[in-house]
């Protein structure tokens, strides 16, 4: 996966497994487009993040969902959140979950929109929107 502007990005599994019907490049391919899509006002205010794709969450990230299945997962300080005291710190991290987006057994193209409806929602998190207004705005 590539990085650009305040984003860095890498694949937990490049080695082009297969799972599913799509391999971990190509799902990469995907999140990097969902990505590159981004408005220009929002690549320009991220900061400190990276972006990752992993096969599945670890069982502390599912702890995270409240028994609901996880597309993907926002870690980190959203830019609302930061002052003056955010210096030297890890990047913020959104993980994108290969295996559960398969699992919903969608269309190749109803696919891709839901892996780019959750990079903008983990990005949206970023930014500092939290999931209420998500649901508010109907990307939830």
């Amino acid at each position: 996966m590539s990085g650009m502007g305040g984003f860095s990005s890498t694949a937990a599994h490049g080695d082009g497994r297969i799972l599913g019907r799509v391999n971990i490049a190509e799902f990469e391919k995907i999140v990097d487009e969902a990505l590159a899509e981004l408005p220009d006002w929002v690549r320009e205010v991220v900061d400190n993040l990276h972006v990752v794709v992993e096969e599945w969450p670890t069982s502390e990230q599912e702890a995270v969902a409240e028994g609901r299945s996880l597309l993907g997962l926002y870690e980190g300080v959203s830019l609302l959140d930061r002052g003056s005291h955010y210096t030297g710190v890890m990047p913020d991290r959104i993980s994108i979950f290969m295996g559960p987006h398969l699992a919903m057994r969608l269309t190749p193209g109803r696919l891709r929109k839901q892996i780019r409806r959750t990079v903008l929602h983990e990005v949206a998190h970023h930014l500092g929107i939290d999931d209420e207004r998500l649901h508010d705005l109907g990307w939830g």
